[in-house]
């Protein structure tokens, strides 16, 4: 039982299977949307639209369905004892806010200084996408990624940078475009020490 409330508390399992309604389900949920937004869904261009927002979504949330732990599980330890800085800059992202469902658009810069084993920096892009593609506020965004680097490889700091646009206020409300949030997580060396954390934040800025 601890288990699966800990994965809970990371976003790291989707909703359970008997739980999530069926593509047909969600096609007619869409449909639905249409008529209440005043279109006539019978009209030539809007009879696919429904299973074409289905199949977008599932590229959208596609993170649900994967587990970040795991893309971090292979790493290599023949590094001839290198403990500097790694660090994997403008990572772009797309995510949806989880208040209006409206793309959030930015990059995200990475860091962590490794205790005897590092892992490809493919997967470091990777576990940003994870959760990414999941409804999400950017503040608990920054914090999941760089909580599961901390927890999986045990490094002796870990840093993560996110700056993004977020539509629910350039395209909606208060109609603000270009404005970006900014969010920051400092673990371990990059929480403790001055250098190391203002040598990541200039990758930054």
């Amino acid at each position: 039982m601890s288990n699966k409330i800990n994965k809970a508390k990371k976003g790291a399992t989707a909703p359970q299977q008997a739980d999530r309604p069926s593509r047909e389900q969600a096609e007619q949920a869409i449909e639905t949307l249409l008529r209440w937004a005043g279109e006539d869904t019978s009209r030539q261009g809007l009879l696919d639209t429904p299973a074409r927002v289905a199949r977008a979504y599932e590229q959208y949330f596609r993170g649900y369905g994967q587990d970040p732990e795991e893309i971090l599980q292979r790493t290599f330890e023949e590094i001839e004892g290198y403990d500097e800085m790694i660090a994997l800059q403008g990572i772009r992202f797309e995510s949806h806010c989880e208040h209006h469902m409206a793309p959030i658009i930015g990059e995200a810069w990475v860091g962590y200084i490794p205790n005897g084993r590092v892992v490809g920096i493919s997967k470091l892009a990777r576990v940003v996408d994870v959760f990414a593609k999941r409804l999400q506020i950017q503040e608990k965004m920054t914090a999941q990624i760089a909580n599961v680097i901390n927890e999986v490889l045990k490094p002796q700091g870990v840093a993560v940078v996110i700056k993004a646009e977020h539509h629910c206020m350039t395209t909606r409300g208060v109609h603000k475009p270009g404005t970006k949030l900014t969010t920051s997580r400092m673990l371990g060396v990059f929480r403790d020490n001055a250098m190391t954390r203002q040598e990541f934040l200039s990758m930054v800025s």
